[in-house]
């Protein structure tokens, strides 16, 4: 797909991007600043350039330094934008009020995170919840180094793992959802916020196993395999794909809602703003099996759409657990 080609240009079009949103012009009002997770930001991007085309005055910048970056940058009144792979941290909503920024926390779509594993492994087809803690939280690090100590099924070979980073938002969500604490993760693994890299790990790797986004995934699923995760109940294996599985919140508690965050001052001040953000809410969803993410239920974009209207400020969604359906915090 066209739109899913966007995530091996990342590198090209953040740097256009990066200039297109900072360069003066004329309509310097219509500029818009969007920064944020990369995951997202392939989303972010194509709707930015539809949006250009249909409103060719406007300048929309978009970034991806992380999701930490971004809610950096929104509360010290540096964007007008972020683009979140995880709910705003307690510690960064201090920030923004400290910086005198509100902000409306809108879901744009849903994120599988996969468990990937190498083409020609044979063995990992379906792990548990325990299984997957075992493999990744902190006090397996330097212990748990071969396979077999995991699941004694499985061969005595070492594993190579591949992640991202522990401050971002993808590590983030994960750790809470598997190991019930957020930063609980090993570091003897090979981190990279460019999750086309972790993918890549594991195809160079036998015995590879990693998590990222599943629009990453699916641009290599000839290549690698996606594992199964038990369910909560014991009872069935589910995967990420069919991506359906994401839409109905059985593939749990992997799943995940995608979020922009934006910045009241700049909604009532910036019309250009107000603008792009209408164009987000109304359009997203035309773009989102384009980049490899899964749609809000239908219900979930008609509450979002209220909430910008309304300007509802603050988040609901700090009390959700992982797993729990989107709807029950719109």
């Amino acid at each position: 797909m066209k739109l899913l080609r966007l995530f091996y240009l990342i590198p090209l079009l953040l740097m256009s991007s990066l200039m297109t949103g900072c360069g003066k012009s004329d309509g310097g009002e219509q500029q818009v600043s969007v920064d944020g997770g990369a995951v997202g930001f392939a989303l972010a991007l194509a709707v930015a350039e539809e949006y250009q085309k249909v409103n060719p005055n406007a300048k929309v910048g978009v970034a991806a330094s992380g999701t930490g970056g971004g809610f950096t940058r929104l509360c010290n009144g540096a964007i007008d934008i972020a683009v979140a792979s995880r709910v705003i941290r307690d510690s960064e909503t201090k920030a923004c009020e400290k910086g005198g920024i509100e902000y409306v926390e809108l879901p744009m779509a849903l994120d599988g995170l996969a468990l990937v594993a190498n083409r020609d492994n044979k063995f990992l087809k379906c792990l548990t919840l325990k299984e997957l803690k075992k493999i990744w939280e902190a006090n397996s690090e330097g212990k748990i180094v071969t396979w077999n100590q995991v699941n004694p099924e499985f061969p005595n070979e070492r594993m190579l793992l591949f992640a991202p980073p522990v401050d971002s938002g993808t590590a983030d969500y994960f750790t809470q959802s598997i190991t019930k604490k957020r930063g609980n993760i090993r570091s003897d693994y090979t981190p990279s916020y460019n999750q086309n890299t972790l993918i890549q790990g594991v195809i160079g790797n036998p015995t590879g196993f990693a998590f990222a986004g599943i629009a990453f995934f699916m641009q290599s699923q000839d290549k690698v395999s996606a594992v199964g995760l038990e369910n909560l109940d014991g009872k069935k294996c589910i995967k990420p794909v069919p991506l359906d599985n994401v839409k109905r919140n059985i593939y749990s508690p992997l799943t995940r809602p995608l979020f922009i965050y934006v910045s009241k001052k700049a909604l009532d001040s910036k019309p250009s703003v107000e603008n792009f953000v209408s164009y987000f809410v109304d359009n997203s969803w035309k773009y989102v099996d384009g980049v490899g993410y899964v749609p809000l239920p239908d219900l979930a974009y008609v509450k979002t759409l209220e909430r910008f209207e309304k300007r509802k400020t603050g988040s609901t969604f700090k009390d959700a657990k992982p797993g729990q359906p989107i709807i029950n915090f719109l």
